[in-house]
């Protein structure tokens, strides 16, 4: 999800946001920085959440189930800590959404573009941290990173996740879909939540440019849909080490159903206006297409539902939208999912109903593992030491997995047989935009 424009703006030093919410009648709160001395709170409200018969390696605030639980848990110590939600603003789905999406940090990154061809003559483009290649080994894990919807390079949640793995020796690449992130379109298709060819061939061109790197990924909410979707549909003969799911919606019929109820409204509103800004950019790629497409009705969609009855679901032949949210749902295929998989929940995640989780294939799946956390919103987060302003909550976590995950591979005494990957200039290559 991007920024969020809901009617105004301003310097962060300055700018008091003031919501009307359901569960509180107003709510207003200064977004004033601390300069040196930060703030500090000794209460933690803590939810009760679903109990596991098993307590050990986690705090009763947070649920933690998965057939690879036993596997991954060990590694993620900090689970043994309540889930503190940050005051007022982290006790509300609404505050704690809207607040991270505008007002959370923004790391400097300099980043190098790269423009890859798809199959189709589709473009997407890969940005890649600036000069990265002359500090980081050539044999250094690889972490692809992938937006949520009409999100991209510049969204704050992916740069603070970016510096983390940075930090850590890790060389990361963020996949801006069609049209995101300033991602140049050139046919009449942008992308969907549940089309994988396009990260499929991205993976091939990564892992043939870096041949002695492990590949892994994360997806955040349609992102991580896309990435469930791709990883369960390659299964054994998935070319990434492992990946993690953050706010996915995992079950889309469920997600539309909830997404236009009560303040969802504002979302679905915001993100709409978003699709319909980048379609507009690209309309002359479809004068006179024909077909099923609903092309006036995608241009002045209120609504993701409009924008994707009108537009997406033409493009990635379905018959209706309710026909394309249930086929890219990726909650049908975690079950053959065969790489480990972190799955991060939030429970009052307002868009990524927590009703949705496939938690029963999830429980049955020895390769994943899920933590839903009792506050949240959607990527929000906003807890933990660097609360209100720094990285999510969710951050030390996955990369404390995805480095657990490294370390094995790199310690296994009976390692599994390395994958080939093939890349052919059909499937990807380089081109100037």
């Amino acid at each position: 999800m991007s920024r969020l424009p809901v009617g105004f703006a301003g310097s962060l030093d300055s700018i008091t946001l003031r919501l009307r919410l359901p569960s509180f009648p107003l709510v207003s709160f200064s977004t004033t920085k601390p300069k040196s001395t930060p703030l500090h709170f000794t209460r933690c409200p803590v939810a009760a959440m679903p109990q596991n018969s098993d307590h050990s390696h986690r705090h009763r605030s947070l649920e933690v189930i998965g057939g690879g639980r036993e596997s991954f848990v060990g590694a993620l110590k900090d689970l043994e800590r309540p889930y503190c939600a940050f005051p007022v603003i982290g006790w509300n789905r609404h505050v704690e959404t809207i607040f991270a999406a505008w007002f959370r940090s923004l790391p400097e990154v300099r980043y190098r573009r790269e423009c890859v061809r798809m199959e189709d003559d589709g473009v997407v483009a890969l940005d890649w941290v600036a000069e990265e290649d002359r500090r980081i080994a050539a044999e250094a894990p690889t972490l692809i990173l992938l937006p949520g919807l009409t999100g991209g390079s510049g969204d704050t949640y992916v740069r603070h996740m970016l510096m983390r793995a940075r930090n850590r020796g890790w060389r990361v690449v963020v996949f801006n879909s069609r049209g995101c992130g300033d991602s140049p379109v050139s046919t009449p298709r942008f992308y969907s939540a549940g089309y994988t060819g396009d990260l499929c061939q991205v993976v091939k061109h990564v892992s043939g440019r870096y041949p002695q790197s492990s590949l892994y990924a994360i997806g955040w909410s349609i992102g991580a849909n896309i990435l469930v979707h791709y990883l369960g549909q390659e299964s054994y003969d998935c070319p990434l080490s492992g990946g993690v799911s953050l706010c996915n919606p995992f079950n889309l019929p469920i997600a539309d159903e909830d997404f236009r109820k009560g303040f969802n409204n504002i979302y679905d509103k915001a993100l709409s206006s978003s699709l319909r800004k980048i379609f507009k950019k690209h309309i002359p790629l479809f004068e006179d297409i024909g077909g099923d497409y609903k092309i006036t009705l995608a241009a002045n969609a209120k609504t993701v539902r409009e924008f994707d009855e009108g537009l997406t679901r033409v493009s990635f032949g379905f018959k209706s939208a309710d026909d394309y949210y249930f086929n890219a749902s990726s909650s049908v295929l975690i079950k053959d999912v065969r790489v480990p998989l972190l799955c991060i929940q939030a429970a009052n995640d307002p868009i990524a109903p927590a009703r949705g989780i496939p938690r029963q294939d999830i429980e049955e799946n020895p390769h994943c593992m899920l933590i839903v956390t009792p506050k949240g919103g959607h990527l929000g987060w906003v807890a933990g030491p660097e609360a209100p302003f720094g990285a999510p909550w969710t951050d030390p976590f996955v990369m404390d997995f995805l480095e657990h995950l490294e370390s094995s591979s790199k310690t296994s005494p009976c390692p599994s047989e390395p994958k080939v990957i093939s890349v052919s200039t059909k499937d990807a290559h380089p081109v100037e935009v």
